[in-house]
């Protein structure tokens, strides 16, 4: 690693004097900075990165676009843009969905204002490594009192036969009183040839009175180490709708925070994981209640196949003076194997009285009595025990905007299934 090559690809890219300055503020707290605290995940001995930046080459090995629908397109592959899709009238409102370099044209300001404020650079190692190695990056703005009434998505494809590391980020900017809902894919792409690396990065800004409503899928492929972390900033009165799906192959750490900085600010945060094969996952979730009147309640259902593991630690936490604040949790974990491993971590820290505050979680295998009932009506154990996996993972199944998009997450979790 060498503070030469970033400032060469920044300079490459002509960048804004600011965001070099930030690449290599980063890159001097690599060294200084601790990996990420994931209760019971030991991640010293994890590859994260060699320290290389670079564009990836357009790949031949491009899906086929042409049956999208009409709403809000951003696809990108690798660190090449392949796809934009807005209509007259969200461009006409000021609504920018494009990628990082384009939207340093139309909106700089904006994005020097808010870039880096969900996430801080300096907050630990792996954070501090994708600041100053990020090599492809995309934006959604949404200008005040701009309502979206279809779905936005993204796509963006890791090409797993190229040895460039996967080092995205994500800038969503909701102005004050704005509504949107936004949906993002990670998929890799290829014959998963070549093992690599993902350092991910989502920073979402909902500014005063913001309404977003944010779902992913994530599907990146099991020659992958990644790290992905996804960061909310709600100021007053906004709300973010997060509805998670983490269905990698690879080995995963995940960080979903939100930090509540504003009174009457409201995080909703819905997730499902699933394990197989030797995978392991580590998932962070947690809600900061910084404000008065703040809500974060979280809810995380996991599911572990073979010899697979997954971590969920969920973390709330009241700052003093955060007054009236709300923090609820619930995580659970349902086991198809005897080899299967899993913690289920509740953590509430508690500054302030006059505050409400719970938690729950459970790790175990799918109930005797369930199966009974549904065999009972003629159905045999693989056809029951996949409609017991499928109303666990429900509750977030149901909350994804898109039709097609949650057919194909029942797909998703159907061929997983299948590989037992």
């Amino acid at each position: 690693m060498t503070k030469e090559t970033i400032i060469a690809f920044s300079q490459g890219q002509a960048e804004p004097s600011w965001l070099q300055a930030r690449r290599q503020a980063a890159f001097d707290q690599i060294s200084l900075l601790d990996l990420p605290n994931i209760q019971r995940v030991k991640l010293d001995r994890w590859h994260f990165g060699n320290g290389e930046i670079s564009s990836s080459v357009p790949s031949a090995n491009v899906p086929d676009f042409t049956n999208l629908g009409e709403n809000p397109k951003l696809i990108q592959v690798g660190t090449t843009t392949v796809f934009e899709q807005i209509s007259p009238d969200l461009a006409n409102q000021g609504v920018v969905l494009t990628d990082f370099y384009s939207a340093l044209n139309e909106i700089p300001e904006i994005i020097e204002q808010y870039f880096g404020t969900a996430l801080p650079f300096d907050e630990d190692r792996l954070t501090a490594y994708h600041y100053a190695y990020f090599n492809s990056a995309a934006v959604l703005y949404v200008p005040d009192h701009v309502t979206v009434n279809v779905p936005i998505e993204s796509l963006f494809y890791q090409n797993s036969d190229q040895a460039v590391p996967f080092n995205h980020h994500v800038l969503i900017i909701a102005g004050k009183q704005s509504k949107v809902s936004y949906l993002e894919r990670f998929e890799s792409l290829g014959q998963e040839t070549v093992k690599n690396t993902a350092n991910i990065a989502v920073e979402v800004v909902a500014l005063e009175g913001a309404q977003v409503k944010f779902s992913a899928i994530d599907r990146l492929g099991r020659q992958l180490t990644t790290f992905i972390s996804r960061r909310g900033r709600l100021h007053k009165d906004a709300r973010i709708d997060w509805n998670l799906g983490i269905m990698n192959e690879g080995n995963v750490i995940a960080d979903f925070d939100s930090d509540l900085i504003g009174e009457g600010s409201h995080a909703e945060l819905k997730a499902i994981a699933i394990s197989s094969g030797k995978q392991i996952q580590g998932i962070d979730t947690r809600v900061t209640n910084y404000a008065p009147h703040s809500i974060g309640h979280i809810l995380q259902h996991g599911v572990i196949l073979e010899a697979g593991t997954l971590t969920f630690n969920g973390i709330g936490h009241i700052i003093r003076g955060a007054k009236g604040a709300d923090a609820q949790q619930e995580s659970r974990v349902l086991m198809l194997s005897d080899k299967a491993r899993s913690d289920a971590n509740p953590i509430l820290l508690i500054d302030e009285n006059d505050v409400t505050a719970g938690h729950a979680a459970s790790i175990g295998q799918v109930d005797p009595e369930d199966m009974y009932y549904l065999m009972s009506r003629g159905l045999d154990q693989d056809t029951a025990e996949r409609l017991v996996v499928r109303g666990f993972l429900g509750a977030v199944l149901g909350e994804i905007p898109v039709k097609a998009v949650r057919d194909e997450m029942v797909a998703v979790i159907e061929s997983r299934l299948d590989k037992r």
